[in-house]
Order: structure tokens, then sequence, then C-alpha cells
């Protein structure tokens, strides 16, 4: 795999990176027109696939909160193409690392001494590279550890990257302007908190505290001092990732145990700690020897403000799509409609979001769900992809919902993701006594 030895770090340097990676995908668009008057025929698959590797590579090179939307994208198997899925989904676990040097430069500058100098063996190649840092591995005191390493430059680059990245979200992906302006707010709030490994050290440390009494879910234990602004030391937990288990076989009760505790861990936090683990995505998981859940990172955590979250779970109120007076005054305080919103626009919003609510809360309407169900996926994704061609979505001059929406939604999105993935059948009425 190719290793980077230099990241642009400069506002000038990367938006000269976005520009020449805009330049390639204008050649695609013709290279696909010119062949497309050869053969009437041509589909866009061939320019999906070309843009797809021409923006992976460039997001790749500038790492960060560019490479991390491409990641967030891919989740949502509505909004992308197969190929931007398929390549954005890279960035989860397996982008291009960094060199040794660039590692060696980060240790001396937070503990005046490379990572040869505090760990008894300590890996020159990254075992894992995502978006925003690589991971290497290391063993002291007979212990086997996981080392995280941020890439240079990543704190700073947030907010441009992210003014820059909006033409492409904009254009190529059809993204609402007013809901990508309310949101990418939220975005660049969690993504900054990502870059804060000390914030990130504090909440592993209690999350996984509070949270340690779930039946198989395992959490590495932490080492703050070895660890930094930009570097976390953390226990090495013997598995797989998820995503190399996925698809492939594995016992059907493996499945069902580590999905049962994957709910049962999302539940906890939701409900309990107000506090969730808001990347549910499959590089975030080690699947132990033993088939227990491993929690590795807690970089991205929505903590959800009390009055939303009363607010937001009403919506699991299997009586409130019948109640057209109560549904309203929620749908108003969810900003799914507006007082201002014309008659006939209310009515469509209405019924648009009260036949979303019914699918999403639907898992929760029974005391067991089995999201192994291809019917009920079937019917998300259509629904899925029905709004993300809506007219009237794309061109609403307003955000539909909150911004404190954002995380959570896509939080239930992942997870409903990787339990069908997991073809588990779950207890999802909570256990009392």
């Amino acid at each position: 795999m190719k290793e980077f030895d230099k990241i642009p770090v400069t506002k000038v340097q990367r938006a000269s990176k976005f520009i020449a990676t805009g330049a390639k995908i204008g050649t695609n668009y013709l290279k696909h027109y010119g062949r497309k008057l050869v053969d009437p025929s041509t589909t866009r698959s061939e320019l999906h696939e070309d843009n797809a590797k021409d923006i992976y590579n460039s997001l790749s090179e500038l790492k960060g909160s560019a490479l991390k939307v491409a990641q967030m994208l891919s989740m949502d198997k509505n909004l992308l193409p197969k190929a931007y899925q398929q390549k954005f989904s890279m960035a989860q676990y397996s982008a291009p690392p960094l060199s040794y040097p660039l590692v060696v430069k980060t240790f001396q500058q937070y503990f005046g001494k490379g990572p040869d100098k505090i760990f008894e063996t300590f890996t020159h190649k990254a075992v894992n590279a995502a978006s925003m840092g690589q991971v290497h591995q290391a063993t002291l005191n007979g212990k086997k550890l996981a080392v995280k390493i941020q890439y240079p430059g990543i704190g700073n680059s947030v907010k441009s990257d992210l003014a820059m990245v909006k033409p492409i979200a904009l254009s190529m992906f059809n993204l609402n302007p007013a809901e990508y302006n309310e949101f990418i707010q939220e975005v660049e709030m969690r993504m900054m908190e990502e870059t804060d490994y000390t914030l990130e050290l504090k909440r592993s440390m209690d999350l996984s505290k509070r949270s340690s009494h779930i039946a198989n879910v395992v959490f590495p234990q932490y080492y703050p001092q070895y660890s930094s602004e930009k570097i976390l030391t953390m226990d090495w937990i013997e598995g797989k990732p998820l995503g190399e288990l996925l698809g492939k076989d594995f016992p059907t009760e493996a499945g069902q145990k580590i999905g049962q505790a994957m709910w049962d861990f999302y539940h906890f936090q939701m409900h309990e700690l107000r506090s969730v683990h808001a990347d549910p995505h499959p590089g975030n998981f080690i699947i132990t020897p033993d088939y227990q859940l491993g929690i590795i990172d807690f970089g991205c955590v929505k903590v959800i403000p009390e009055n939303f979250y009363k607010l937001y779970f009403k919506l699991l109120d299997r009586d409130l799509l019948k109640n057209s007076k109560a549904l309203e005054k929620v749908f108003y305080d969810l900003h799914f409609i507006y007082q201002d919103d014309a008659a006939k626009d209310k009515v469509f919003f209405m019924d648009l979001f009260s036949q979303l609510v019914e699918l999403l809360s639907r898992p929760f309407q029974s005391e067991h769900f089995d999201f192994a169900d291809a019917r009920y996926f079937e019917s998300l994704y259509t629904f899925g992809e029905k709004l993300s061609n809506l007219k009237e979505l794309r061109e609403s001059k307003k955000a539909r919902g909150v911004r404190d929406a954002l995380y959570i939604n896509r939080t239930y999105f992942g997870l409903y993701n990787l339990l069908h993935d997991l073809k588990a059948n779950v207890r999802t009425a909570p256990v009392t006594g």
C-alpha cells in the first residue's frame, strides 16, 4: 500500500488539491459524453467509477474531514451510486497510511522522543489507516497495545475542507443547500471533537467504564501516560474488524450474539447515558475469537440534549401516528414542517415524514425484530431512494429536520444496516427487573 510522506496542510495546498480534483471530474464527464456520442447506450456506471476513484484518491491524500465526509456518505446506501459507496467505504479502515518518519515526528513533538524509546516494540507500518488517523501495534510490559496517531494538520483544516467539499456534495450528490448549510455546522462540531484525542481519551474511559456491564461487549484499557492531543494508546483487542467478517460465513448464533450485544450497547447509551458512539461503521468494531463485540473508537460521540431526547423519542410512541394534532405539534418542533409552509406543503411533508417515522420506528414496536428481513430493508432503501430524488425536498428553502437529529439518525441507520448484515433477530424491548 502506498504511504504518504506529506499531507497538504495549508489552505492553499488543500484548495489546489480540490481544484485539481474538480478538473479530473470535468475530464471524466467529457470522456463520458464522448463515449455516449459513439455508443448512445452507454450508461453512467463507468463515469461513476472514474469519478469515485479520482475523488477518493484525492481525499486520501488530504485525509481529515474531507475523507470523513466520504466515509459518512458511503454509509448511506440510498444517496450514492454503488461505485461511490464501494470506493468511499475504504475510508472506514483502509485509507493509505502516513510514512514512519512522520509518525516519529509526531511522537517527538508530544513526548520529546520517538516511539521506539517509549515502547518495547512498535510497528513501522500502520496496521490500520482511516480518515483521521492510523493505528500502529506496540508492546510494553508484556501487553500488546494499539497506538492511534492523528494525521498532521487535520484539526486546522476542518472548516475550510468542509467549505471546499460543499460544491461536490451539492452538485454531484443532489444535496439540499438549505439542509447542507444547517447540518454542516453539526458535522463541523463533531469533527473538531474527533481531532481532540484528549477529549476522546476522557470519553473513552468514561463511556467504556459505564457500559462495561453489557453482556458480550468488551473495551480496551486506555493509557493516559502514553496519550496526548494527537496520540491515543489503548489495549490491543485480539480479533478481526467486523468489516472483514461481514458477507462471509460465520455461525448464525455468532451473528445473533454480536447483533444483540450491539443493540444493547446502543440502547444503553441512547437511553441511559444520553451520550452515544455515533460512528457505527464496520471499521470501529473488533470481533474477538469467541465472538464478543470489541468497541475501539469513541472519537465521534453525540451528547444528546435532554429536551431533544424527549422530543425525538416521542416518535416511538405507536399511538402518535393516530393522533394528528399531537403528531403535527411534534413535527413542528422537529422542523419537519413550519408555520409559514403553504397548506399543500404541510400536507405533503406531514404525509412523507409520517411514512418515514412508521418505517424507522418499526423495530421498536415489538419485543423482537428480525433485521434479516429483506423485505423490511427493501422498503427502507426504496423509501430512502425516493427521498433522495424528491424535488420537493431538494428544492426546499428550509432544512427539514433539526441539527441534533443528524447524528442520531445516522447512528440508527448505521446500526440497522450492521444488524441486517449480521442477520440478527434482536430483542429490542428493554429487559426489566
